[in-house]
């Protein structure tokens, strides 16, 4: 039997809707061994983020490397890494490991408006990490933070995703779901064509951890062989599923259903 395996590099989320436990969880869906290398320890619910615990970069350090000696991932998705030198180690070790699927989710900032990136941690973002994605999958406000622009159009959009490509990411995702329409589009820009994936919007305070989950899915895919536009429509489908088929718990940004693909009978 094949085993395909993939590692998150990513916050742990006391409220398990994002971070390590989104992650865990959507690998496990999609039958995908999921790992762990914990950069920082949350506490926080659905009515937002009440303290940020980093691990120290030791601890990050020796996560990464006990999974790189025995349990070599298929696939690698990087989440909240929070400062400049936790990005800059990460980077480092997945290099070295020589690690290529790569999943950059460029989490700054939590639902609940929580910073979830120190602001100098940018420029290490786009100087050490971004050149190692395979694929890259911030929002729209995360993707005018690296590019430095305003986007307000879909012509912007493909822009920024060609200034992010230009700064090494081999195939760029820009999320739609922080636009106003009613059809959520996310674009895929691979260095030579642009590809669009439709949703219908729902209209509901439970979103938290859609970010992370969307780019879980992809990490999981990748793992298993699959092309990157085969990940991105999965992934898709995935969190329209997660989003629709709503848990309802929690006062406020309550997560989404990540069983609710299966559930649906989209998993042959």
């Amino acid at each position: 039997m094949v085993v395909y395996k993939a590692l998150t590099i990513a916050g742990s989320d006391s409220g398990g809707g994002a971070g390590i436990q989104a992650d865990l969880k959507t690998f496990q869906e999609l039958d995908v061994f999921g790992m762990t290398a914990i950069t920082a320890v949350t506490a926080q619910n659905t009515l937002g983020v009440q303290g940020v615990y980093p691990m120290s970069i030791e601890a990050v350090v020796e996560q990464i490397r006990s999974i790189a000696t025995d349990l070599s991932p298929d696939a690698v998705k990087t989440g909240m890494l929070f400062s400049s030198a936790l990005i800059q180690v990460v980077s480092t070790e997945m290099k070295q490991a020589n690690w290529e699927k790569i999943v950059v989710d460029p989490v700054m900032i939590a639902k609940g408006g929580a910073a979830l990136l120190q602001e100098e941690a940018v420029d290490a973002l786009k100087q050490y990490l971004i050149p190692l994605a395979y694929v890259i999958t911030p929002n729209i406000p995360e993707a005018e933070v690296i590019t430095g622009m305003k986007i307000t159009t879909f012509e912007d959009r493909k822009k920024a995703a060609q200034l992010i490509y230009e700064i090494g990411a081999k195939h760029v995702v820009i999320k739609g779901g922080h636009d106003d329409l009613e059809v959520v589009t996310d674009l895929l820009y691979d260095g030579e064509k642009f590809q669009e994936f439709h949703s219908q919007r729902a209209h509901t305070k439970h979103t938290h951890g859609t970010g992370c989950t969307f780019a879980a899915v992809i990490t999981a895919e990748l793992a298993k062989g699959n092309s990157v536009y085969d990940a991105v429509w999965i992934a898709k489908a995935y969190i329209q599923a997660a989003i629709w088929d709503e848990l309802g718990i929690g006062a406020g940004h309550g997560p989404t259903n990540h069983w609710a693909y299966r559930k649906r009978g989209a998993l042959v």
